[in-house]
């Protein structure tokens, strides 16, 4: 149906049957391949691959108008009502910033916005470009 249409960690409208000799576990999306043209799924909802360590995100917007110095340790949120999770921003360049979370997130998906908070104070947040693993991280 187009690359456009699937979300990371999306579960439904796949229309991916199950494999002989296989588990009845659910298939998720991974990620995508606009380039290739290509979607990648898992089978199971902890499979390794629905999990980034970290994100990139870009449109960022300070509430008090000013970026904190870094590295700045908070808490963010990438999905509505999900507890605050720890994270650290790693840096900071323009309106784009790098995030390292303590604990691998699930379904880190571009588009969707994460909001940064010191315990329960909204600080701002920005859209996400991209899920990061360690590697990707650091090379930022």
């Amino acid at each position: 149906h187009g690359l456009a249409y699937y979300t990371i960690g999306q579960r439904q409208g796949l229309g991916i049957g199950g494999l002989r000799d296989s588990s009845d576990d659910p298939w998720y999306v991974a990620g995508k391949d606009t380039t290739s043209n290509v979607l990648y799924v898992v089978q199971g909802g902890q499979h390794p691959a629905l999990y980034r360590q970290g994100l990139l995100a870009s449109q960022l917007h300070w509430i008090s108008a000013s970026a904190p110095a870094l590295p700045f340790m908070c808490q963010a949120r990438i999905r509505h009502r999900q507890p605050l999770q720890a994270c650290t921003i790693t840096s900071l360049e323009g309106d784009r910033c790098t995030v390292r979370f303590d604990t691998a997130q699930r379904a880190v998906a571009a588009g969707q916005s994460v909001v940064f908070y010191t315990d329960e104070v909204c600080l701002g947040g920005g859209i996400i470009e991209t899920g990061l693993n360690d590697n990707d991280i650091e090379k930022q």
